[in-house]
This record gives structure tokens, C-alpha cells and sequence, in this order.
């Protein structure tokens, strides 16, 4: 991870760099003209304005006492002609850096977009670019440190998920063996009693199992994402929730980090549904995309309406930005939510 990150941040440097020297050198528009800077633009104008009133003054033409109304006119005229010249100067200099604000206010590291386009006057053009390689090597120091810290969180996940098998499954296996020898010597008013122990101690330890499980995919490492994902549909799938599935056969081949995202996300998508949705419906769909492979999951609840984004849907994002992949969460058709992860593959794979 740090190997990428410094890498990063040397490319980012040099564009900045290279940036910052375009921007000082001029930059050539569409037309192939220089752009004239913004300070010279407005020393322009406001020199020619003074010139003219300079040359005026020492020119034939004079003004009276009392100011004669052609006069007044004139003056008033050329006055206007500079403040118009002015302010379109400022308008259209001012514009980008006007644009420039809107995307530094509305900027994300969560939900990388569009950049503001490199226009204007010089200095302006410079200030974007400088942003816009900013805002890259953010977005690479993010990715990266989201990446390290759900590493460490993966190794945390599995090692609880380890313990809790090892230790406290076996336990409970053990309490449960213990409790059986026990109901075969218990007078027969207590066997009921004993009886409710085991099925509490049998209850747990599938509670325990089954959260080992979502600790830990094993079936993921195992069998694959294919069913790792048939299998996260049937745990959810419980009275009053359907999970219908479908995972196309000709997905292109994955890394197991983007194998990984993919089944997280999926895993936080449905506990979303579960929880919080009030669905009776939710789909599963895993197929190809044009550049890579898609997940969609759909359920027919309330939907998010103006409730702001939770740490499960943060989450979510962060991963996305691991394998650099597009996360969408949108009003499903009719009702509900939609949640789209567009995951990229290399050129080349099959």
C-alpha cells in the first residue's frame, strides 16, 4: 500500500508541476491563441481608458466651465464604456474561479466525479489544475488508507470468527454433551428443564456458528464468489424476506480483493434491507458488465428518503474505492432502493 502511495504522490507532484509551469507559461485555447493572464487583461483596459482620457486632455478637445451638456455627455459615455469594459473583464475572468468554488464545496473523496474544467485567464486556469491534481492524490492517500485499515479490519473479523469457533463453539458443544449425560439421570420432573437448557445451548451455538460465518466467508475462499453468494441470499431468506439470486456464469475473472468487495457489500446491502427497509422482496444480481462485473441489489422497502447516509453506507463506499469501483444508491423502480457496484477488470481477462 505505501509503494502505490508514493508512487502516487511522485506522479501527482510532477503533474502539479507541470501544472503549475503551464499555467505561469499560458495556456493555448482552442483557437491557438495565448490566454492573456487576468491582470493584464484589467491593465489593459484600464490603460487604454487612461490614455484616451490622456490624449484628450492634451488633444483639441477641452471641457468648459460650466460643463456643457455635449460635454457631460462625452465624458459620461467614455465613464461608462470603462466600467462596462471592466466588468465584463472581471465577469468572465471571475467565472472559473465562481466554478472552481461550487466544486470545492460539493467535493466527496467518498464519491470521486467530475473535475472543473481548466479555463480562463491564466492564473485561474493554474488555481484549477493545482486543485484538480490536489483533489488525486487525496482521493489516492484515502483509497489507500481505507484500504490498509479494512485490511487490518479483515484480519480482525477473522480472527474474532477463529476464537469464537475454537473457543466458545467448543465450549458450548461441551456444556451441550454435559447436558445430555445429565437429562438421562434427572428425575423425570426436571428432564423438562433440561431439556430447555440444551435447546437454549443448541440455539446459541448456531447463533455462534452462524456469526462466525458472516465473520469469516469460508464458503467464499472455498467454493468461490458464485456461491458465497447463493449462500448470503439463503441466509437471509427468513419469514417475512424472499432473496431471489442470480449470478451469471460468464463473469470475467476476479481478483480475491475485488471478490471480496463485491461480498461484502452485498452482505451490508441485505442487512440494510433486513433491518431497516421493511421489505418482503430483495434481488441479488452479480453479471458482466461492459468493462467489468456488476452487483445489484433490489429491494421493494420505504426506501432512504432524506435520511442522511449511515456508516454502513459509508462503508460500502470505502471499499468501492479499493478496486476502483463506481457504488450508486438510488430510488429502486416503483419503490424501495436500488444499490449498484460497478467493479472494474484489468484488460484482458477472461
Amino acid at each position: 500500500m505505501g509503494v502505490v502511495t508514493d508512487i502516487r504522490s511522485r506522479a501527482g507532484a510532477g503533474r502539479l508541476a507541470a501544472a503549475v509551469s503551464w499555467g505561469k507559461a499560458g495556456r493555448a485555447g482552442r483557437s491557438g491563441k495565448r490566454t492573456v493572464s487576468l491582470f493584464w487583461r484589467i491593465f489593459s483596459l484600464n490603460a487604454a481608458g487612461l490614455v484616451a482620457a490622456t490624449g484628450l486632455l492634451l488633444g483639441p478637445v477641452t471641457v468648459s466651465t460650466p460643463v456643457l451638456p455635449g460635454e457631460a455627455l462625452l465624458l459620461l459615455g467614455g465613464l461608462a464604456a470603462l466600467l462596462a469594459g471592466n466588468a465584463v473583464v472581471l465577469r468572465i475572468g471571475l467565472t472559473p474561479l465562481r466554478r472552481l468554488g461550487r466544486a470545492m464545496a460539493t467535493a466527496d473523496l467518498l464519491r470521486p466525479g467530475s473535475r472543473p474544467a481548466v479555463s480562463g485567464p491564466a492564473e485561474a486556469a493554474e488555481l484549477i489544475a493545482t486543485y484538480n491534481t490536489m483533489l488525486d492524490r487525496l482521493q489516492a492517500e484515502r483509497a489507500a488508507g481505507a484500504g490498509r485499515a479494512l485490511h487490518a479490519q479483515e484480519r480482525e473479523r477473522h480472527r474474532i470468527a477463529r476464537e469464537l469457533h475454537d473457543e466458545v463453539g467448543q465450549t458450548l458443544t461441551a456444556v451441550l454433551l454435559q447436558l445430555k449425560r445429565v437429562a438421562d439421570r434427572v428425575p423425570g420432573e426436571l428432564r423438562d428443564d433440561v431439556a430447555l437448557a440444551q435447546e437454549a445451548t443448541r440455539a446459541g451455538l448456531d447463533e455462534i456458528r452462524r456469526i462466525a460465518r458472516r465473520l469469516r466467508p469460508g464458503v467464499l475462499e472455498e467454493l468461490g464468489l458464485a456461491s458465497a453468494l447463493r449462500s448470503l441470499a439463503a441466509e437471509y431468506t427468513h419469514h417475512g424476506l424472499t432473496v431471489r439470486h442470480h449470478v451469471s456464469g460468464d463473469l470475467p475473472e476476479l481478483t480475491p480483493e475485488s471478490e471480496l468487495v463485491i461480498y461484502r457489500v452485498a452482505q451490508e446491502a441485505l442487512t440494510n434491507t433486513a433491518r431497516h427497509a421493511a421489505a418482503d422482496r430483495a434481488e441479488l444480481t452479480l453479471r458482466r458488465a461492459p468493462d467489468g462485473v456488476e452487483l445489484l441489489v433490489r429491494d421493494n422497502g420505504t426506501g432512504l428518503g432524506g435520511a442522511p447516509e449511515g456508516a454502513g453506507i459509508r462503508g460500502m463506499r470505502e471499499r468501492a474505492l479499493l478496486t476502483g469501483a463506481e457504488i450508486h444508491i438510488e430510488p429502486a423502480p416503483g419503490r424501495g432502493t436500488d444499490i449498484r457496484l460497478r467493479v472494474p477488470v484489468p484488460t484482458g481477462a477472461t
